[in-house]
């Protein structure tokens, strides 16, 4: 399998800018997780949601945490490079699984994944934390989106309901509003991509997406993991993934029978 480099350079911009891309990634492993996403959208888990409101056209699917019950992503998770990769971009000794996200625009689908951060719907805290962005189809439009040095924002941005378009939240003071990246002259950073490359990117860090109108789906994959610095924190409402009945109280580390390390 193609060795994955990753330079002194991507890991500084990686630092600074809060995302960097990562060329061929999975680029040895773009079968296995098409067939794991066509299993997923099969056999949907108990999270997925479709994410247009009557009379948008296209089909916005998206599910998560499903991992260890797709093998085709377990096998990926725990047979690529992605771990040593994680650990380089973080600087961190230890990685630790969070969870998986696939995500699916079918053709026509104009409607584009709103300004967020990933951060402020978690149960985790830390600097430590990275998501790949992987897309399984070639991109040249429907891409990823992200704001670089957005991770270093000192006040995190409003949490939202996707498809209510409402604060995830009740108590929304402590968060900044969803900012207008592209209205407000932001450093917007996006790539055409081929199918196993991957975005990485802080938690922290302000992305969307635009919609897709290409003739063509967009399929992605995404994992999230994290360092030696996360921790588990409580949040002022249901968290997103949720886990219920985990049991962790703030302060600690994810639970490893549940989040279990990948290095």
């Amino acid at each position: 399998m193609a060795k994955i480099e990753i330079t002194p350079e991507m890991i500084e911009t990686y630092q600074t800018e809060g995302v960097v891309l990562v060329r061929g990634l999975w680029a040895d492993w773009v079968e296995d997780l098409r067939a794991g996403v066509e299993r997923n959208m099969a056999e949907p888990g108990p999270y997925a949601a479709e994410n247009l409101k009557p009379g948008e056209g296209g089909r916005f699917f998206d599910d998560y945490c499903n991992w260890d019950r797709i093998p085709e992503f377990e096998r990926v998770i725990r047979e690529s490079a992605v771990a040593e990769v994680a650990a380089k971009l973080m600087a961190s000794d230890r990685v630790q699984m969070f969870h998986d996200h696939v995500l699916v625009k079918e053709p026509g689908t104009s409607k584009p994944t709103p300004w967020h951060q990933d951060g402020p719907y978690y149960f985790v805290e830390g600097q430590q934390t990275v998501s790949f962005w992987s897309p399984l189809d070639p991109v040249r439009e429907a891409s990823l989106r992200c704001v670089a040095g957005s991770h270093r924002w000192e006040k995190e941005v409003l949490p939202t309901r996707w498809l209510a378009e409402t604060s995830f939240y009740p108590d929304s003071e402590k968060y900044m509003p969803v900012p207008d990246p592209d209205a407000e002259g932001m450093p917007v950073r996006e790539w055409q991509m081929e199918p196993g490359d991957a975005v990485a990117f802080n938690y922290r860090t302000l992305h969307g997406a635009r919609g897709n109108n290409a003739a063509t789906r967009r399929r992605a994959f995404s994992l999230r993991l994290v360092g030696d610095d996360a921790r588990y924190v409580e949040r002022p409402g249901r968290t997103s993934p949720p886990y219920p009945g985990h049991g962790m109280q703030p302060g600690q580390r994810l639970r490893e029978d549940w989040f279990p390390y990948l290095r």
